[in-house]
């Protein structure tokens, strides 16, 4: 499925966006955050990126974001840990560096975090956020979600354990 804001077009991800996904899966300061360490070169960015695209869909799937005007690969969402029994998932994305601090992917997360309610069926779609990732934090709680605590220790990135604030957003929330 195909999101659309003004300025920007979330599509499936598809094989061909390796070398746009590596904008910000090589870039150390975007991966920062992230829960892996920044790939190497595009190569191995096409292994992850395949990961993503095999996965099963009740579970897993990620979008390219991609500027309207020009067609640019500039970020990438998804949902992962996706339990359509309890009807949670959990959101993750990412914003190559040269488009920070311009609202772009609150716009993609506004119309993602709606297609999550309202088409893949969430009550509750949860982030995890370190608490030294500032922008991400503003950026969710911006959105409506809400800290839940802090989960110690609860991401291990590189044989590195790192702290990661729980927040979550529930369907009533949004739609209030």
């Amino acid at each position: 499925m195909v999101l659309e804001t003004p300025r920007l077009t979330l599509r499936p991800l598809v094989a061909s966006d390796a070398e746009g996904l590596h904008g910000c899966y090589g870039d150390a300061d975007a991966m920062r955050f992230w829960d892996a360490l920044p790939a190497r070169d595009v190569a191995e960015t096409a292994t992850r990126l395949q990961l993503t695209l095999t996965a099963d869909p009740r579970w897993h799937a990620g979008w390219a974001v991609v500027l309207k005007e020009s067609g640019q690969f500039i970020g990438f969402v998804n949902y992962h840990n996706r339990e359509p029994r309890s009807r949670r998932l959990a959101v993750g994305y990412i914003l190559a560096r040269a488009y920070w601090r311009r609202g772009l992917m609150t716009e993609a997360m506004r119309s993602f975090v709606t297609h999550c309610f309202a088409v893949l069926g969430a009550h509750r779609i949860e982030a995890l956020i370190e608490p030294e990732n500032a922008a991400s934090l503003r950026l969710a709680q911006g959105l409506g979600f809400r800290r839940e605590g802090l989960l110690r220790d609860g991401l291990l990135v590189a044989d590195v354990y790192r702290n990661v604030e729980m927040l979550s957003l529930l369907e009533d929330e949004w739609r209030g």
